[in-house]
């Protein structure tokens, strides 16, 4: 077994069954120990199923022979006008269903900018703050840092949270739509527990602090020089402020 972490990548060519068999092995287990990616995953291989499902009958079809392009080109001239504007309209047809499912990607492409940020954030803390076997993976400053940098390709400053009443407790990179993302988890006397979520952004580059309030999950995101940053726990937004502004001191010494 490798030691390279699962990513995005793998984990869609798991559903596309593309992967080396060792490397298939790999993430089985992974999924094994995290139930809420391997729902979702689970929930991607339906959709291919049941797309597969509805499209092979009609896959299977053997092409009526009127409908044979080769044949009716043959003989243009004989060719009826009606069955002209026949063919136009199903070429019509055809490209306006392509069209169709194209558009269909695109909107429903993965929202970006610190809105993704702070929900993949909220993910990351609802997953791993919660555990308490093995809420991370790393507990070496020096290594996960150099870890998710190489990840991310971008050199990552871990915050030091020690005056705010927050101890290190570790991290790890974590799989997000937009690519992998380093996860920082802190925790204080009381054993409430923070996460620090960073990533490359394509979109917002350079974008204010935002709060994110959603159910027991508060915090705030913003983005600077292409980083986003996403800090989120379990207290009230205007009390993790201070918390976030440190945060954002800290990471613009890089």
């Amino acid at each position: 077994m490798s030691n390279r972490p699962i990513t995005e990548d793998d984990l869609h060519a798991f559903v596309d069954r593309a992967l080396e068999p060792e490397r298939e092995a790999e993430v089985s287990a992974y999924l094994e120990k995290h139930a809420d990616v391997a729902e979702r995953i689970a929930a991607y291989a339906d959709e291919r199923n049941l797309l597969r499902s509805a499209l092979l009958p009609i896959a299977e079809e053997p092409l009526p022979p009127q409908l044979n392009l080769a044949r009716m080109l043959e003989s243009p001239r004989r060719r009826p006008s009606s069955l002209r504007w026949a063919i136009a309209a199903m070429l019509m047809l055809s490209i306006g269903g392509l069209g169709g499912w194209v558009i269909r990607g695109a909107t429903q492409a993965p929202a970006g900018g610190l809105s993704a940020l702070a929900q993949e954030a909220s993910a990351s803390y609802k997953v791993y703050a919660s555990d308490r076997a093995r809420p991370v993976e790393l507990r070496d400053s020096t290594e996960l840092v150099q870890w998710v940098s190489n990840r991310l390709h971008q050199p990552v400053k871990l915050p030091d949270l020690t005056k705010s009443g927050y101890r290190f407790m570790g991290g790890r990179v974590v799989p997000t739509e937009h690519g992998p993302a380093g996860m920082f988890m802190y925790d204080d006397d009381r054993g409430d527990r923070l996460v620090v979520l960073t990533r490359p952004m394509t979109t917002d580059q350079n974008g204010p602090m935002a709060p994110l309030s959603g159910g027991d999950v508060a915090g705030f995101s913003w983005a600077d020089g292409g980083m986003g940053y996403s800090l989120v726990g379990p207290s009230a937004a205007e009390t993790l402020r201070p918390i976030a502004n440190e945060i954002r001191k800290q990471v613009q010494t890089i």
